[in-house]
């Protein structure tokens, strides 16, 4: 049957130009001419059905992060529209490229209280800021389209085109070319590219004397500096500097090197907390973490920051020098001219505070618990990980674990939703890690209180995708310790205040038994004696495996040494005053706490 092309059928042809190779969404009747338009295609980007339009969002972004391209996702209006909030808001505080094709009833009903009719202009406003626009005219598409890609590359974020139902069936346009032109029509091509900035002359001069002047040097490491790994690792050796990670930068510094001390903040390990306590100078790269207070305190350090975007510049910390440029370009000009200079002593204090870590890491995972210590599952699992792994982290105690027993070869690219720090990303986000390479195996570490928010929904996604997977090497490892463990330890911590159980409490669910039912393989481990024979069956299965790992709650999330000892007293009172039900957590923050000290003397 022949079709006239319609502007849905432009959506896709531009889809294509801009080498789109997936969509992720759901259906409804607002998308359907897309829908429809994918269909007929036989060059169309492929369609990545969810089981929610959240989690396609969340899928879109994780398609960006692990492909280094532009997210896209497609909803209908109404309901599915707002369901995407959550994944446009990760991507805009991880700074990611997304482009998100919505759906809107008919325009002759706008404004009449019609079904499903939200004002989606003031629903996105925030969200996508830099290029928010709605589609009112057949030939107005192709600009629309290229500039919400154009803007989502320029400004790493996410934007939002509304196209209304009618005028995705419109007839599409004859597209003005070379030999003509019109007024009130603008002529448009998708492309878009991006020079290399370089700082300018005085800042790099200045920065320079500001480093040379240091004798405790601390660098604080962003994803900004994905491009430059081995760039700054000669500028931490000319400068003997410690190096510390925001979360987002955590996959891009070799953690085996003896000057890395691992990720700062609140989740961070306690060398990075000592690194940043005790420097003189900061040079800050490619980060706009947020964790104002495990910064060094304002006045105690002289500081450098490098980043591509000037507004980031102080934004988290008083620094002397800005230096606006590609990392990878700065970092060789400061490496290049730094001069010589004795910071020996400093260097084996660095490199004993992160030994001394590694010691604590390895005892805290060794810590007998009721069940499966979390610290040890999270520790064997990055031993059996392959090297060429993808890993998916879920917001929540396993961001925790993650960060201070799993430290993986940069080879592995590993995800999580870390500013907007949303539950429920880990599934969503290891499908779209099998989608941009099938033939790697993905990893998944989430709680179980996670995965019931949003993974149940998606390992069925996981069970009719994985028969089409090069690889079928799925691993996906829940903490089920039936507690909301992060919340559960911030009360305690922040509030002095005992665990509420209503609202903590995590049902029962058959983990295993559930992924049996899908198809899937299903394993439950109890003990610490099991667990290296379950995580070498699952990398080596037919299938994808989900581990439902009966992990102990009481492991307590103690924040890394200073801050962590200032937090102690409130954390002991608000078990204290759980009665019989937190002792067992008293006796495991006690010992916590004693490795700590004894380590960190």
């Amino acid at each position: 049957m022949t079709h006239d092309k319609t502007v849905a059928d432009l959506v896709v042809e531009r889809l294509v130009a801009w080498d789109v190779e997936r969509i992720y969404g759901y259906a409804g009747d607002g998308n359907n001419p897309i829908l429809g338009a994918l269909q007929r295609s036989d060059v169309a980007p492929r369609f990545m059905r969810a089981r929610h339009e959240e989690s396609a969002a969340f899928m879109a972004v994780a398609d960006a992060k692990y492909s280094g391209g532009v997210g896209v996702v497609n909803s209908t209006q109404g309901p599915g529209a707002v369901h995407l909030l959550n994944g446009l808001y990760d991507a805009k505080l991880d700074s990611v490229p997304l482009v998100a094709l919505v759906a809107q009833q008919h325009t002759g009903v706008l404004g009449s209280g019609y079904q499903q009719e939200i004002d989606l202009s003031s629903v996105f406003a925030d969200v996508a800021g830099p290029y928010l626009q709605t589609v009112v005219a057949a030939d107005q598409l192709p600009m629309v389209i290229d500039r919400a890609f154009r803007a989502a590359l320029t400004h790493r974020t996410p934007v939002v085109v509304v196209i209304p139902h009618d005028v995705q069936n419109a007839p599409a346009p004859e597209l003005a070319g070379d030999d003509g032109q019109e007024h009130g029509v603008v002529v448009t091509a998708p492309e878009w590219t991006h020079g290399v900035v370089s700082p300018r002359e005085d800042d790099v001069a200045r920065a320079v004397e500001l480093l040379d002047a240091g004798e405790r040097i601390a660098i604080l490491a962003g994803r900004g500096m994905a491009g430059a790994r081995q760039e700054l690792m000669d500028l931490a050796e000319a400068l003997d500097a410690g190096v510390t990670m925001s979360l987002l930068g955590k996959p891009y510094v070799d953690e085996s090197h003896p000057l890395v001390g691992g990720t700062m903040g609140h989740l961070g390990t306690t060398a990075s907390a000592r690194i940043l306590q005790n420097c003189d100078t900061l040079l800050i790269v490619g980060s706009n973490d947020p964790w104002t207070e495990f910064y060094p305190v304002p006045g105690q350090a002289r500081a450098v920051q490098i980043d591509l975007d000037p507004s980031h510049l102080a934004n988290r910390y008083p620094v002397e020098v800005g230096l606006v440029g590609d990392a990878a370009v700065a970092l060789r000009a400061l490496t290049g001219r730094v001069g010589e200079r004795d910071r020996s002593a400093w260097r084996a204090e660095v490199e004993k505070r992160v030994g001394q870590w590694r010691e604590i890491s390895r005892e805290r995972a060794e810590v007998p618990a009721r069940g499966l210590n979390p610290e040890l599952v999270a520790r064997s699992l990055c031993r059996h990980m392959p090297h060429d792994s993808r890993l998916a982290v879920d917001v929540g105690s396993s961001v925790y674990h993650y960060v201070r027993q799993m430290d993986l070869p940069t080879s592995v690219p590993a995800h999580l939703s870390s500013t907007l720090a949303s539950m429920g990303c880990g599934i969503p986000y290891a499908i779209a890690a099998k989608a941009t390479a099938p033939a790697r195996p993905v990893v998944v570490l989430a709680g179980d209180g996670a995965v019931q928010m949003l993974g149940i929904n998606e390992l069925i996604t996981v069970s009719e995708a994985w028969p089409g997977w090069d690889d079928p090497t799925m691993v996906v490892v829940v903490l089920c310790n039936g507690d909301l463990a992060e919340v559960s330890w911030e009360q305690r911590e922040t509030e002095a205040a005992p665990r509420f159980a209503p609202s903590q409490d995590v049902p029962a669910f058959d983990m295993a038994g559930y992924a049996r039912l899908l198809g899937l393989r299903g394993v439950r481990v109890e003990d610490a004696d099991q667990l290296d024979a379950a995580l070498e069956a699952a990398f080596t299965a037919d299938r994808p495996t989900v581990i439902e790992a009966v992990a102990d709650p009481d492991v307590p999330l103690l924040p890394p040494f200073p801050h962590g000892r200032e937090m102690l007293g409130s954390m002991r009172e608000g078990l204290r005053a759980e009665g019989d039900a937190g002792r067992h957590g008293l006796v495991l923050l006690e010992e916590y706490a004693r490795i700590e000290e004894e380590r960190f003397t």
